[in-house]
């Protein structure tokens, strides 16, 4: 009884210390597992693994089986491409030797090198290479190929490798040449994976020199990224058939020894499938991570073990009340820090499956939902009133309660509602839906409008910007153009025909515009439809303005309003964080001038709206931040009349076309940045809106579902997402609104920019609207005659 008492206490010390890393999250990688080839010069005797050449079909697979698992789990979801092989078999067998030289190649290690790059390719993939005892120079060049890298160290042990013992004729399995190997693993900067195999006839004195060793590596080179703790399994065949597996006591008092020794930051795991007796336990021992687990392939070191089904793992992992999230074969942490620990010509690739916290992407299938993309979307939120949402997590509930009494919520809070998972982000869509009902009842608002983007050329080089044109950007979508003031007359007369109230005048910064051309521009838009409001220029276009006349931001304002001006858009927030301001904008205006002129606007009873672009290169903490900023702008002036979220639209970005960024949020970011903006912003900015041109109809009424209220303009035309390759179209006409809107059980109602009361006259012409008259752009070789026009008028 006192030794289990112990084991316990040990237990619930380790938990606590897993728990202050990485919370109630438990992870995995989805895997395909590749055994490039089963032949190895070492004689392990408890494994079943390494056969000689006549137990084996084939001494490598080839190129097309080495394809047709990795596209068989590129199509199941998976992330990782495991590839296992025998150490070193052509230094000892003939066979090996002679297939490496029909391929082209003289090592094993060259053959790897090539089908790791092709699976990558082919694939997208990550490979992640269990490829024996390395040299420093061959992690180096091995780390061009592939993001991440292990090898157990097993044990310090030596005399395990004397004769009788389990690594004896195994010269890699001696502990200085994999400790030599874990250690170049760390001089060339690879994120590893190591671990201990426990049973084989250590001590549990054995077992802590192990770790400890392990410990001491990753303190000088902070290179382990992941401690696996395997408890051995005796085969049939081997030498060790006959000796006992560990204890069940033993495995979970080494889990809880290595969280102890290892602390809160380090993943530790243990293979599921090794261990189908009372999982729970080892999550309650320490654990943080099960290892890869493939949908499509065995684990072919330990075949007589299946992997369980990720669902079942993940009822396994909500019994110990922890989420089970996928990962990717390199861990958050070396992600954020790629620069360091991931090569230049990987880090596309490897943001191309991380999600805003460096996690897998956890949408159905790897890249088919995308913001902009005419896809279905992976899952669907269902309405607020279908079933009770009931929050387990006390913190959780906690915040959720602050949150609807209109408390301004702690950075800290903000991040907890941005990262939950599984049923916890249903609970956070239903407390914001049921908030939303409360503030703005059942009613959807939209409002007709039309978008003018006057000119698409730019002076500034937003790296997420598809839409700004010059000499740079000629080969991305869509000509330089510009729009003349005539045309600019003729869209706003036809948008009043058609029953709009509102045109939303925005565009890049031309270089020869001055604050006389936005003058000029209201002039016209007014002079078309004197009684249209004018909703214009975003915070970089008045600063440029102002900046041109030589004069303040709230005189050019002043002088703006004059002329029509009647709101603006708060759009060029993107994140209000300048250190992700300096890489994806960095010549554009901070975070505290978007503040301050967003101010000035509020100072002269200009309202604004304001926005947030995510899903790039920014995180969860930038996003917290955003929101607490938009809201205390707001308590102390008042003039937001709503936010939007503008999820970050990839396909012809810059940024990402050069792999410099994920590819837009995922579907559970996208839904949660709606459902936790109602949440934290409350009470003091009570419309959230959908961009449903980003978003399609779908994701727009998930959003509904979520805490949004609003489902913007009807645009008639759209430039900017368009031109970033969205494919949603340009307009939304108002029958389509209200069809789109009573299809999840609420009423539509036109509004004006300002949420108020549309007149019925304007009402009944936007649904009796005649078809578009095809607009007319300038060419971008016309830049100084429009200039000339726009002073001469």
């Amino acid at each position: 009884m006192g030794d289990k008492w112990s084991l316990q206490r040990l237990m619930r010390a380790a938990a606590r210390i897993r728990d202050a890393g990485s919370g109630n999250v438990v992870t995995y990688s989805p895997k395909v597992f590749i055994p490039l080839t089963e032949l190895c010069r070492d004689v392990c005797h408890y494994c079943t693994y390494a056969k000689t050449p006549r137990r084996v079909a084939q001494p490598y697979l080839d190129r097309d089986k080495v394809l047709a698992i990795a596209r068989e789990g590129r199509q199941a979801g998976c992330r990782e491409a495991l590839f296992t092989l025998g150490d070193k078999p052509e230094l000892r067998y003939k066979t090996a030797r002679t297939a490496l030289k029909a391929m082209g190649h003289d090592t094993t290690l060259d053959y790897l090198a090539e089908m790791a790059e092709l699976v990558r390719r082919e694939t997208g993939l990550l490979p992640h290479l269990n490829a024996g005892i390395m040299s420093l120079s061959d992690y180096r060049r091995f780390r061009a190929v592939a993001p991440s890298m292990g090898m157990m160290l097993e044990t310090t042990s030596s005399r395990l490798s004397l004769r009788g013992g389990p690594h004896y004729g195994s010269p890699d399995k001696q502990p200085s040449v994999r400790l030599d190997s874990i250690r170049a693993a760390g001089e060339a900067r690879v994120p590893f994976t190591s671990g201990i195999l426990i049973g084989i006839g250590e001590t549990r004195s054995e077992r802590i020199d192990s770790l400890l060793a392990l410990r001491a590596l990753h303190e000088q080179y902070g290179h382990i990224q992941e401690i696996i703790i395997q408890n051995f399994v005796p085969k049939p065949g081997t030498k060790m058939a006959g000796f006992a597996p560990p204890a069940r006591e033993e495995l979970l008092w080494t889990v809880s020894i290595a969280r102890h020794v290892f602390g809160p930051d380090m993943s530790i795991q243990v293979p599921p499938n090794l261990n189908a007796e009372d999982p729970v336990a080892l999550i309650h021992a320490g654990i943080s991570d099960w290892g890869g687990v493939s949908p499509v392939t065995p684990d072919h070191v330990n075949p007589e073990s299946p992997w369980p089904p990720v669902q079942d793992l993940a009822d396994i992992t909500a019994t110990a009340k922890k989420s089970l999230i996928p990962r990717l074969t390199v861990y958050p942490s070396y992600i954020e820090d790629r620069d360091q620990w991931i090569d230049s010509g990987l880090i596309g690739a490897v943001l191309r499956h991380a999600d805003s916290d460096g996690y897998a992407r956890d949408d159905s299938r790897p890249e088919e939902w995308a913001v902009g993309a005419e896809v279905t979307p992976p899952w669907r939120l269902q309405g607020a009133g279908a079933s009770n949402h009931e929050v387990f997590d006390a913190r959780l509930s906690r915040i959720l309660g602050r949150s609807r009494s209109g408390k301004r919520l702690t950075r800290a809070d903000v991040e907890v509602l941005f990262r939950v998972r599984g049923s916890s982000v249903a609970a956070v869509c239903h407390a914001a839906d049921q908030l939303r009902r409360e503030v703005t009842g059942d009613v959807v608002t939209y409002v007709v409008n039309r978008n003018i983007n006057y000119t698409n050329i730019c002076l500034y080089k937003c790296s997420f910007c598809a839409f700004s044109k010059g000499k740079t950007s000629e080969n991305l979508r869509g000509a330089p153009y510009v729009v003349d003031l005539e045309e600019i007359e003729r869209r706003t007369a036809e948008a009043w025909s058609r029953g709009a109230t509102e045109v939303c005048l925005q565009g890049g910064i031309h270089p020869a515009f001055t604050g006389q051309t936005y003058i000029d521009i209201c002039r016209a838009a007014k002079r078309a439809a004197p009684d249209i409001h004018v909703h214009a220029f975003s915070p970089l276009e008045i600063t440029h303005g102002a900046r041109t006349f030589g004069v303040s931001v709230e005189h050019f304002l002043a002088q703006l309003q004059d002329v029509g001006l009647g709101t603006l858009p708060g759009t060029a927030a993107e994140i209000l964080d300048d250190d992700i301001r300096r890489i994806i904008c960095p010549d554009k205006i901070t975070a505290g001038e978007w503040l301050s002129t967003i101010a000035a606007a509020h100072g002269l009873g200009l309202h604004t709206t304001s926005t947030i672009m995510f899903g790039h290169l920014e995180k969860i903490q930038h996003w917290a931040r955003h929101l607490l900023a938009i809201r205390d702008l707001q308590e102390r002036t008042g003039g937001i009349t709503e936010f939007v979220p503008l999820p970050y639209v990839h396909m012809e970005a810059p940024m990402h076309r050069k792999g410099l960024s994920r590819p837009g949020p995922t579907y559970r970011e996208t839904i949660l940045m709606h459902a936790v903006a109602r949440l934290v912003l409350h009470p003091l900015i009570p419309n959230i809106q959908v961009s449903w041109v980003k978003l399609g109809e779908a994701g727009a009424a998930d959003c509904l579902n979520a805490g949004a209220n609003d489902l913007g303009g009807t645009l008639m035309n759209e430039s900017i997402s368009r031109a970033a390759g969205a494919s949603h179209g340009q307009e939304m006409a108002p029958d389509a609104m209200d069809r789109l809107i009573r299809s999840i059980g609420r009423h539509p109602r036109q509004r004006n920019t300002l949420y108020g009361e549309t007149p019925t006259d304007r009402v009944s012409a936007s649904h009796s609207a005649a078809a578009l008259v095809p607009v007319h752009n300038l060419s971008a070789r016309n830049f100084r005659q429009f200039d000339t026009s726009l002073q001469a008028q």
